[in-house]
């Protein structure tokens, strides 16, 4: 069985945003399931990019999510970083 984490998603370019609490399986699930329930990021709306923010740990991570062409990836990724 996978553990589902509370993490709240956020827009990392627009001021002031709180974000959203989403409970997932993992940091890029929680952008995916952000970026698939938020209405303002439509069909107009090509790339963006959030910040996950895991909220036992308190540990954020920045994906870029692009929705037209349906695909995730870390902002700047670290060496060796992976999402447990």
């Amino acid at each position: 069985m996978t553990l589902l984490r509370d993490f709240n998603v956020r827009l990392r370019d627009l001021a002031g945003h709180r974000g959203r609490n989403v409970r997932e399986t993992s940091f890029e699930a929680a952008a995916i399931a952000f970026a698939e329930d938020w209405p303002p990021l439509d069909q107009t709306t090509v790339d963006v990019a959030v910040i996950v923010c895991e909220q036992a740990s308190g540990q954020e991570r920045c994906f870029r999510i692009d929705l037209a062409a349906s695909w995730v990836a870390p902002c700047n990724p670290a060496p060796g970083e992976i999402d447990p």
